[in-house]
């Protein structure tokens, strides 16, 4: 019997750019808290697809919503007070 391995050339080539770049890994972890709180939002509202919401799921969903839009806003400005780089003085 023949074993296939992930990372023969016939199967997956390899390229030095399959991982993840320094940088890259850096603007995850800043965006990290909104993809939690994205995550935490989409779980809520998972929850009451195959039911009518209660008052205790419209209350977390909310809740999920203002960190999603609280994790949005410090990205933000986050993003807003980093010097830009060239451009009109």
């Amino acid at each position: 019997m023949k074993s296939i391995a992930a990372l023969h050339d016939v199967v997956t080539p390899w390229s030095d750019g399959l991982e993840p770049s320094d940088a890259e890994l850096e603007a995850i972890e800043e965006e990290l808290p909104l993809i939690l709180a994205e995550r935490d939002l989409l779980d809520a509202e998972i929850m009451t697809l195959d039911r009518t919401p209660t008052e205790v799921d419209v209350q977390r969903i909310r809740r999920a919503c203002r960190r999603v839009l609280a994790a949005r806003t410090a990205l933000e400005n986050k993003a807003a007070a980093l010097p830009s780089s060239g451009g009109a003085a």
